[in-house]
């Protein structure tokens, strides 16, 4: 069997065609999911030659992904390891990519919006506009230093993720550890999907109830959070959660049914 090989030139312009594209039909569904596969066609192109095998890869990474382009940029040199191991007959099936893509894609994102967008942005910004109302040209310029430091900093990791993810791949195989990596993998996205819904889902009820003159009001949140703490946000996330599981995956349903329920909930007093 012939052997298709990859070089570190085609992971960095993949990545580099992902960093510019990334943004760029974005859906509700699969978020940057369109941008990570159309940077992966020319290298899936080169791994598999059939067409068939080329669709179930095309398939394979229009799953919903999310993460901060630069920073995230192992996860993409990773991927394309893994992708070039498959088409060279190492026994890797979708759940161990995905669980890959899945689990890395929180804590990268997480790394790259603290360095990027808190601490990069911020200062090149500020010394931008500092220039600029001093009345210098090189405040224009200055902005340029932000994407000339994200490409050559998003290349380089992708290229190390690339030569480490060969590495890892060939021993997670031969020591048969690939069924650890992929719950290891699924799990760490899990634990970010809580934090993130923990954070980010926002219910309380102004319910009360008053028993005479001179009592205080029974209030029913501060009793829920005596009880169990956000509980109300976790029912919410279950609900979606068991409505994707029974009912559709349709994500504009599922938006017009909150926004329903957030309203109907507020002029009843329920919410």
């Amino acid at each position: 069997m012939e052997k298709k090989l990859i070089t570190e030139k085609d992971v960095k312009n993949s990545w580099l065609y992902y960093y510019i594209v990334a943004e760029m039909g974005i859906s509700y569904e699969r978020l940057q999911a369109l941008g990570f596969v159309t940077s992966l066609i020319p290298i899936l192109e080169k791994l598999y030659p059939d067409e068939e095998d080329l669709k179930q890869a095309l398939k394979r990474h229009l799953v919903f992904y999310n993460t901060e382009a630069v920073y995230g940029a192992p996860i993409n040199g990773i991927v394309i390891a893994m992708e070039e191991q498959k088409a060279n007959g190492a026994d890797i099936d979708d759940d161990a990519i995905t669980g890959i893509k899945t689990g890395l894609m929180g804590p990268m994102a997480g790394i790259g919006d603290s360095i990027d967008w808190a601490t990069l942005k911020p200062i090149i910004f500020g010394l931008a506009v500092t220039l600029s109302t001093n009345g210098s040209i090189l405040g224009a310029f200055f902005l340029l230093l932000l994407p000339i430091i994200q490409i050559v900093v998003g290349r380089k990791l992708a290229a190390y993720g690339y030569r480490t993810g060969q590495a890892s791949i060939r021993e997670i195989l031969q020591s048969g550890h690939i069924k650890t990596l992929i719950t290891g993998a699924s799990t760490l996205g899990l634990f970010m999907m809580g934090a993130l819904s923990s954070t980010y889902v926002k219910i309380s009820t102004p319910i009360q109830f008053s028993f005479g003159s001179g009592n205080k009001p029974f209030v029913l949140q501060n009793v829920i959070d005596n009880i169990v703490p956000g509980i109300l946000p976790l029912l919410a996330v279950f609900g979606i959660y068991w409505w994707l599981l029974k009912k559709n995956q349709n994500f504009t349903i599922i938006m017009v049914l909150i926004i329903f329920i957030s309203i109907a909930g507020s002029l009843v007093g329920l919410f």
